[in-house]
C-alpha cells in the first residue's frame, strides 16, 4: 500500500479554494474536522465552511511557500494576494486521519496593501 502524501493534499486543498472547489476541499476533511484561528474557537466543519467558504472569492493567488510534513502533522506556510491588493503569510498546522484532515490551526502574519504594513485592529 502506498504511502499517503499529505504535502500534495494540502496543495490540493489550497487549490480547491482558488477553483472554488468546495467539493474537494469538503471531502479532505474528516467527519469530526475543527477550525481555530484568531476568529475562530474549535469550529465543527459546518461551522467552518459557513464562516469560511461564503467568502472564498477574494483569493487572487496562494503562494505555498513551505510544506513540512511529519507524520500527521503538517505545517505549511503560503503568502495569499486577495483580489483588492492586499497580502499576508500564514501558517497553518494541519493534523490527519488517514488521508483526511481532521484539525486546521491557523496562526496569522502581517497584512500589507501595496506593498505597505497594514496594522489590523486590536
Amino acid at each position: 500500500m502506498a504511502a499517503i502524501d499529505k504535502a500534495d493534499i494540502v496543495r490540493a486543498i489550497f487549490e480547491g479554494y482558488l477553483t472554488g472547489n468546495r467539493r474537494l476541499v469538503e471531502a479532505s476533511f474528516s467527519d469530526d474536522f475543527r477550525f481555530t484561528s484568531p476568529y475562530d474557537d474549535n469550529i465543527d466543519k459546518a461551522a467552518y465552511f459557513e464562516r469560511c467558504w461564503k467568502d472564498s472569492d477574494w483569493i487572487a493567488r496562494h503562494e505555498l511557500e513551505k510544506i513540512v510534513a511529519d507524520g500527521d502533522d503538517v505545517f505549511v506556510t503560503y503568502h495569499c494576494v486577495a483580489k483588492d491588493g492586499k497580502s499576508f503569510r500564514n501558517t497553518e498546522f494541519l493534523v490527519f486521519d488517514g488521508d483526511k484532515v481532521r484539525r486546521i490551526d491557523v496562526y496569522f502574519g502581517a497584512t500589507y496593501q501595496n506593498g505597505l504594513f497594514v496594522r489590523q485592529a486590536e
